[in-house]
């Protein structure tokens, strides 16, 4: 994972009840979006946890080295479903 601190949202177990808040499927609990991670955190694959992300020094937006055209992508998209993605 990269330098910056684990979210809930960054976790498979997380599902989001709206923008602060949601459910954690292992405990069932409510948990707050920006709270510390449990140690059952298991990383959720976005952009910015793959091997070709590449960040274009902006906040929230690097590019996908993968593809042949190296399109822009939020760093923070779920890629459950990306065929290139590969965890650094």
């Amino acid at each position: 994972m990269s330098q910056e601190t684990l979210r809930h949202n960054d976790c498979r177990n997380f599902v989001a009840v709206d923008v602060t808040k949601g459910i954690c499927r292992r405990t069932n609990e409510l948990v707050l979006i920006d709270s510390e991670v449990c140690g059952s955190f298991t990383a959720l694959p976005k952009c910015k946890n793959c091997a070709f992300f590449k960040e274009d020094g902006q906040d929230t937006i690097g590019t996908c080295t993968a593809e042949k055209t190296q399109p822009w992508t939020f760093k923070d998209l779920i890629a459950v479903t990306c065929e290139m993605y590969a965890t650094k």
